[in-house]
C-alpha cells in the first residue's frame, strides 16, 4: 500500500494522529527533501528508512516505489510542507501505481492554499487553485487568460523571488483587484496582508507566499484605493517604463491614454 501523507505547512503540531500513525507503521518514507522531513519524523521520534523523491528524479524514483510496492512494502509518500501532488511532486507516482494496479490512499491534513483562503476573507464557496505562475512569460500569459474572466476567487503560490514580478503582472493582466497575501501560515509570525494588485505595500519579504485574488466581477467597476496619479507614480516606482504605466493606468480606468498622460506632463 503507499499512502499520500499530508504533513503541517507550519506548526509541526499541525498533524493528525492518523497521519503519524501511518508514518510509524510504514516500511519506507519517500520525501520530497530528506533533511526537511528529519525535522518532522525526529519531533515525533519516528525512524524510518527515507528515500528521495522530488521533481528532478520523480519517474525513477516513481519506477522504484511502484516495485517496492509489489514486493508488499507500505510506502508512505510526503512533500516538505501540506499535501503531496498539490504544487509538489507525485502526479507521475499516481499514474503509474493505476497502471500497475497497486493500492493507494491519502491521510488528508493541513493544507495552505485552503488556510490562505480563510485568512483572506474573500468569497470561500467557489475557488481556483492555481499554484505557481510559469517563469516563462508566454505561459504565464496563457495560465491568466485561462482564468481572468473567474468569477471564483484564485489562488496563487508565490515564491519570494518572484513576490513583486508576479503582482505586477496579474495586475497587468487582471487589472487592480483586491489581493492578500498569507505567509508563515500557523506559524508565530502568521501574516496577513490585504491590498490591492495595484498598489503593492512594504513588508519585508521572507518565505513563499499564498497569494488570494478576487475573482472577476462583471459589470462591477473596480473601486480603487488610489487616486490615477498615485497609482501612475507606483507603476513608475516599480521599475515600469513611462509610456507602458500610462497604458496600463487608463486601461483599468477605462479613461482616454492622454487624459492620465497629463498627469506625467503635470
Amino acid at each position: 500500500m503507499v499512502y499520500f501523507v499530508a504533513t503541517p505547512i507550519g506548526n509541526l503540531k499541525d498533524i493528525t494522529y492518523r497521519a503519524v500513525e501511518t508514518l510509524n507503521s510504514v516500511d519506507v518514507i519517500a520525501c520530497e527533501d530528506t533533511r526537511n522531513s528529519l525535522k518532522l519524523l525526529n519531533f515525533y521520534n519516528i525512524s524510518k528508512k527515507l528515500i528521495s523523491y522530488h521533481k528532478f528524479n520523480e519517474k525513477n524514483s516513481a519506477d522504484g516505489i511502484v516495485k517496492l510496492a509489489k514486493e508488499n512494502k507500505n510506502i508512505a509518500v510526503i512533500s516538505d510542507a501540506g499535501m503531496p501532488l498539490i504544487s509538489d511532486p507525485g502526479n507521475i507516482l499516481v499514474k503509474k501505481l493505476i497502471e500497475n494496479n497497486v493500492e493507494f490512499t491519502i491521510i488528508p491534513g493541513a493544507s495552505a492554499c485552503l488556510s490562505a483562503l480563510v485568512l483572506s476573507g474573500f468569497d470561500s464557496s467557489t475557488f481556483t487553485f492555481v499554484g505557481f505562475l510559469d517563469e516563462q512569460n508566454k505561459i504565464r500569459k496563457n495560465q491568466v487568460e485561462k482564468i481572468k474572466n473567474i468569477q471564483s476567487t484564485l489562488i496563487f503560490y508565490v515564491s519570494p523571488y518572484n513576490l513583486e514580478k508576479d503582482v505586477k503582472f496579474l495586475y497587468e493582466n487582471l487589472g487592480n483587484r483586491n489581493a492578500c497575501f498569507v505567509n508563515e501560515i500557523t506559524k508565530i509570525h502568521e501574516k496577513t496582508i490585504r491590498f490591492s494588485l495595484g498598489v503593492l505595500p512594504e513588508f519585508e519579504i521572507k518565505g513563499e507566499y499564498v497569494l488570494v485574488v478576487e475573482g472577476y466581477k462583471e459589470n462591477e467597476e473596480t473601486v480603487f484605493t488610489t487616486t490615477p496619479q498615485q497609482q501612475l507614480d507606483e507603476l513608475i516606482k516599480s521599475g515600469i517604463n513611462k509610456n507602458e504605466a500610462i497604458k496600463i493606468v487608463a486601461k483599468s480606468r477605462h479613461v482616454p491614454k492622454n487624459e492620465i498622460y497629463k498627469l506625467t506632463i503635470k
